[in-house]
């Protein structure tokens, strides 16, 4: 009886080290692989975990804080413009498209304005006065936002979609402007947002082209 224990004992280790063999010869899993996402309109890249790493520890650029306070003007310009047309359109549909922009771009400045303080830059205030010579792409002219006031009916509506249009096709010009500085747009939280800027503000525009195609028939 002893005997066969010791046998069977020694069968069961054989056993064990030829499972042990097998895992060894097992190959390893490959790691999956890393991909950064690419900036508005450019392709992901796949990286390597030293370059991941690397990532983590990416900071904001002096662009970043250019784009961020310049879009805190451009964005309160299409507030303003949004406040004249609850007294100068007839249309429920415009009164809507108002109604959106607002939100979403009073929403966008407050989360500006805390990105920059939390990063000890000047936070502007969205109802500082614009100035002619810091204006943004597709801003209003003064000139222009006079005119847009002084209309009333079918004809601000006309003016409001043409000026709000040249709006966010400004801010998508921003974006642009702002993707060709060198490692601008990395940090997580303005990447995000100028991604969202990208596809809100394209959205929008084709929105508001089809109803400005209506309101011209």
């Amino acid at each position: 009886m002893r005997a066969l224990r010791l046998v069977c004992g020694a069968g069961v280790c054989a056993m064990c080290l030829g499972g042990a063999a097998c895992r060894t010869s097992t190959p390893a899993a490959r790691p999956a692989p890393i991909v950064q996402p690419g900036a508005p309109g450019q392709p992901s890249l796949t990286i390597d975990a030293t370059r991941a790493v690397d990532l983590s520890k990416v900071r904001f650029t002096p662009a970043d804080v250019d784009f961020m306070q310049g879009m805190i003007s451009h964005h309160a310009q299409a507030i303003e413009m949004t406040e004249l047309l609850a007294t100068r359109t007839e249309s429920p549909v415009m009164r809507k498209l108002a109604e959106r922009i607002d939100i979403s771009q009073a929403d966008e400045i407050t989360m500006m304005q805390q990105w920059l303080v939390a990063r000890g830059q000047i936070a502007p205030d969205q109802h500082a006065h614009h100035h002619e010579g810091m204006m943004m792409p597709g801003m209003l002219t003064p000139e222009q936002m006079e005119r847009l006031a002084a209309t009333h009916g079918a004809e601000f509506d006309r003016l409001f979609l043409q000026g709000m249009i040249a709006h966010h096709q400004g801010a998508l010009t921003m974006v642009d402007e702002l993707m060709k500085f060198p490692g601008a747009a990395q940090e997580s939280e303005i990447f995000g947002f100028v991604s969202d800027v990208e596809a809100d503000q394209s959205a929008e525009i084709a929105r508001m082209g089809a109803m400005l195609q209506e309101f011209m028939k």
